[in-house]
C-alpha cells in the first residue's frame, strides 16, 4: 500500500473514512509490509483526527440549528 501525499484536510469525509478502511485492511492483511506499519499508523492517526473534528463540527452545527427551531419561552 502506497501511503497518500495528500493533505487530510483536503479529503472529503467520504475519503477519509475510505483512506482509514484500506490501511485497516492493510495492517490485518498477512502481506502488511513491517517497514510502512508506522507511516501508516501516522496517516490513520491524522485521518482519525481529522474525521473527528469534522464530526464535532457538525454535530454542533446541528444542535445550532435545531435550538434556532426551538421557539422562545416568554
Amino acid at each position: 500500500m502506497e501511503i497518500a501525499n495528500t493533505p487530510v484536510n483536503e479529503l472529503s469525509y467520504r475519503e477519509a473514512v475510505n483512506e482509514l478502511d484500506a490501511i485497516l485492511r492493510e495492517m490485518q492483511s498477512d502481506n502488511c509490509d513491517i517497514d510502512k506499519l508506522s507511516a501508516m499508523t501516522r496517516r490513520a492517526t491524522e485521518l482519525i483526527a481529522e474525521c473527528r473534528n469534522r464530526l464535532t463540527a457538525t454535530d454542533e452545527e446541528l444542535r445550532n440549528i435545531l435550538a434556532s427551531l426551538t421557539p422562545k419561552a416568554n
